[in-house]
């Protein structure tokens, strides 16, 4: 019992020794408080990737405030990504817990529980490889964010930087590439689309849209109904005006390889 007790007491300084160290050599984020960075560890590691392959990769990304984005986009990926973003800290231990409970049920691998912070800590800083090590640092920077920058900023820069295609970076971008308007004038079925997008960018195409894009598609737009973002007539109409877009599904499954969230 007494060698127990010394492991977990040893594991708890050595966890303890490892969070003082990486906050110590991360970066320090009150620097995006108030400036937009001009690149993201995403975006060069994209580059880096386009020119292994002998490539150059062209960066599509125009910076907008909150209030130059339509609202209906702001709930869709909230609601899909990251539902008690205003609720929580750097973590959303409720998400967590039901992922565990979620794999332990289905013997499936852990789903996603990363909150907005940590996939904007990851999306600035870190790139995407899959680690522990990078988990680990995606952690401490999250609690750095959740410090030093206000929520709002938060959003603001995720929405931002986030990736979504190939050189497709940030919702205004990401608006005028997709559906030839600015990142205001989205519809929610526009904004469903584009959060249903988020887990894998690169992978999901709306000129032939899977069956896996067509089904987060419509959860979000159902999610969005659920948590009064829309009213039953706004739903209905955006529901008609995403099968409109979905018609050209090829009802292939596509599930999402790339750690995008």
């Amino acid at each position: 019992m007494r060698r127990l007790a010394a492991l977990v007491t040893l594991s708890a300084l050595a966890l303890l020794a490892l969070y003082a160290g990486l906050w110590v050599v991360l970066p320090d984020p009150s620097e995006v408080k108030t400036k937009n960075p001009r690149t993201t560890a995403v975006i060069e590691q994209r580059r880096a990737e386009a020119r292994a392959h002998g490539r150059t990769l062209r960066v599509h990304q125009s910076w907008v405030g909150l209030d130059r984005v339509a609202p209906a986009l702001v709930q869709a990926v909230l609601v899909s990504e990251d539902a008690r973003f205003y609720g929580h800290g750097a973590f959303d231990w409720a998400e967590v817990e039901a992922a565990a409970d979620d794999s332990l049920r289905s013997g499936r691998a852990l789903r996603g529980a990363s909150t907005l912070t940590q996939q904007l800590a990851k999306n600035l800083w870190l790139g995407t490889e899959r680690s522990a090590w990078r988990k680990a640092k995606e952690a401490v920077l999250a609690v750095k964010l959740e410090r030093a920058v206000p929520k709002r900023r938060i959003l603001a820069l995720y929405l931002n930087v986030a990736e979504w295609g190939e050189g497709v970076f940030g919702i205004e971008a990401a608006a005028r590439a997709r559906f030839g308007v600015p990142a205001a004038a989205l519809s929610p079925a526009q904004a469903a689309l584009l959060a249903a997008m988020l887990p894998a960018p690169r992978r999901a195409d709306l000129d032939h849209p899977s069956r896996w894009l067509a089904r987060r598609a419509r959860r979000i737009l159902d999610r969005m109904l659920a948590a009064g973002r829309l009213d039953e007539a706004a739903h209905a109409a955006a529901a008609r005006e995403l099968a409109w877009y979905l018609d050209r599904s090829t009802g292939d499954e596509e599930p999402p390889p790339e750690d995008a969230g």
